[in-house]
């Protein structure tokens, strides 16, 4: 269950990033939306409800929780940035989840949106300096963290959904391929 849950392992931090570390990661956001839209490309519509995991999301679900989860950690990245370590707001993602939007609203808008998302976000860490992201916040379920952190957990975060997303098309392109 854990690797289908976690295909691409559990988020383990580099505690004192290099400046070449950060920048592996930094320079991971812009290929992003152009992995997860290749991936998705060909998907007909019925695809988009199938579910990773028995009791999972669906594809469509992952989409706009990415969208709903880079929303807020720009955010609480601003505010890391902006204020003396901010308690960062939190959302149930499980209740987002079952919202009407993540049924009705075209994955498409999700894409769009994390494409701006992930622009702005770039042309933010682009201009910080090492004392930036050293910069903390706290969180209810992670304590204080520091930038570095907040940036190689949003990395690990959309490249274990995309991971997910790509273990249920594998799965349905051996299925096709069996019968």
């Amino acid at each position: 269950m854990d690797a289908i849950r976690y295909p691409i392992g559990p988020f383990i931090p580099h505690e004192e990033p290099t400046k070449e570390i950060r920048q592996q990661y930094i320079h991971q956001v812009p290929s992003i939306v152009p992995t997860l839209r290749q991936i998705v490309i060909n998907l007909a519509p019925p695809k988009w409800d199938q579910s990773y995991r028995d009791g999972g999301w669906s594809i469509r679900q992952i989409i706009h929780h990415m969208a709903d989860n880079d929303m807020n950690a720009y955010l609480r990245f601003k505010r890391a940035l902006t204020e003396n370590d901010p308690l960062a707001s939190s959302y149930r993602e499980d209740l987002w989840a079952e919202l009407s939007d993540y049924r009705e609203v075209p994955v498409e808008s999700s894409l769009t949106l994390l494409e701006t998302l992930h622009f702005r976000l770039l042309v933010l860490l682009k201009e910080l300096q090492p004392e930036d992201f050293r910069r903390t916040m706290r969180t209810q379920v992670l304590g204080s963290i520091t930038l570095d952190i907040a940036l190689q957990r949003f990395v690990w975060h959309n490249r274990h959904h995309i991971a997910q997303i790509t273990s249920i098309i594998n799965r349905e392109s051996l299925k096709l391929h069996k019968e």
